[in-house]
Parts: C-alpha cells; structure tokens; sequence
C-alpha cells in the first residue's frame, strides 16, 4: 500500500510578525507533513505558535519563509488575493468566536460564500448541510436568534457545504459550555468522516485530543513532540 498523498507540506516555516525595528519570531523553522485523511491535533500553551500556524497553514497569514504545500496549491509563494482565491474549496474553517454575519439568516451565512465563489447550487447545497448538522428548523433564524451551540453548527455547516478536502478547526469548542462542546465535537468529526476531509484541530481538550489519529504539541514556534496514535 502507498502512503497518502500530503494534505499538508511545510519546510522550514517561518513567521515573523511586527516591525523591523522590533520583530518578533512566531514560528522557527518548522517542518510538518499531514496526510490526505488524517485528523491531527494541534496542543500548546497560549504563545506556542499554534494558532499561528493554523492561521498560515490555512491561507489566513502569509508565511515569511519556507516552503507550503496547501491540498496541492504553493501556498508559499501567494499574495493576500491569490490565498482568498486559493482557499475557495479548498479549505473549511471553524473558529471559536463563530464569525456568522450577524445581517444574514443560518440559511445566508452557510450559502453566500459558495455564492460568491460562482457555485450554481449554493442555496440547495446550504439548505442539505444546515439539515445535516440538525439545523433544518432554523434556516430563517438570525445568529441573535441562535444559541452558541446552534451557531456553531453554522459555522461547522458552511465551512464543510463546499466539500473542502482540508478543514481547520481552531478551539471549536471555547465559547460553549461542557455538554455543548461534546455535541459539537461528535458532529465535527461525524461530518468529516462522511466527506473524508483532513482534519487539523486545535484544542486544550486530552479527551478531544485522544481521538485524533495524531497529536502534534508545539512549544516556542516549533514541534516539541509529534504522536501517533
């Protein structure tokens, strides 16, 4: 049997935020490969670079050296609009703040993205995962309208309705409470299993993190220790 394909393809990541005069190094010199299909956890302490590397691995941050293979796409060598670009279909991200627009339906929120990105089917596609994520009932609703569990089921329904192969999950359960977060974590990952999707999540949660076929534990802008499960 082969080895899957890499999702993911860092070398020699670096970020470096701040001035010139006074530069702060994010991420040192990191090295990191995810296969096609695999759910990694990402663990740290607050300022070990995790989020930041999310947010680079994800398109979200330009890294300032390496190289980065993205679902096949150089994200390395890519300005602000041609990551935009890149992500579209691509990539799914699920944050711990929700980030719904609060001006749109659950209906709205889930389908405007794929609408801009030119999909064809993008109300009946929104309306099928709101379904699958047990929100059929609330498609009309406005987040203000919407419990933060429901809204996460939002979020996780418009970051999957594309079918990205790669989705990102940072903290997905920080804002909800201990009951919630299970619910919400039982839906990620059943969700990813029907479409096949890498998964990489960041998480303060041992239990979350036993679940995953992978965790990566970063420290000081690097990777202080990889485990297979």
């Amino acid at each position: 049997m082969t080895s899957p394909s890499p999702a993911i393809s860092a070398r020699n990541l670096t970020l470096i935020l701040g001035s010139e005069a006074a530069p702060v190094q994010i991420l040192r010199g990191l090295d990191l490969d995810i296969p096609e299909g695999q759910i990694c956890a990402l663990l740290g302490p607050s300022g070990s670079g995790k989020s930041s590397l999310m947010a680079v691995l994800s398109g979200l941050e330009r890294a300032s050296g390496g190289s980065l293979t993205v679902a096949g796409a150089d994200f390395a060598h890519m300005g602000e609009d041609q990551l935009a670009q890149a992500r579209r279909g691509r990539i799914g991200i699920v944050l711990q703040a929700f980030h719904l627009l609060p001006t749109m339906t659950a209906l709205e929120n889930v389908a405007t993205p794929m609408d801009l990105a030119g999909e064809a089917d993008a109300q009946e596609r929104a309306r099928a995962e709101l379904v699958a994520v047990g929100l059929g009932h609330r498609l009309d609703h406005y987040p203000t309208q919407l419990s933060g569990g429901e809204q996460q089921r939002v979020a996780i329904a418009r970051a999957l309705a594309p079918r990205p192969g790669i989705i990102f999950a940072d903290e997905p359960t920080g804002n909800l409470d201990v009951a919630t977060g299970h619910e919400i974590i039982e839906l990620l990952f059943a969700r990813r299993a029907e479409t096949g999707a890498t998964l990489l999540v960041i998480t303060h949660d041992p239990e979350l993190a036993a679940r995953c076929d992978r965790v990566v534990s970063m420290a000081d802008g690097v990777i202080a220790n990889d485990t297979h499960a």
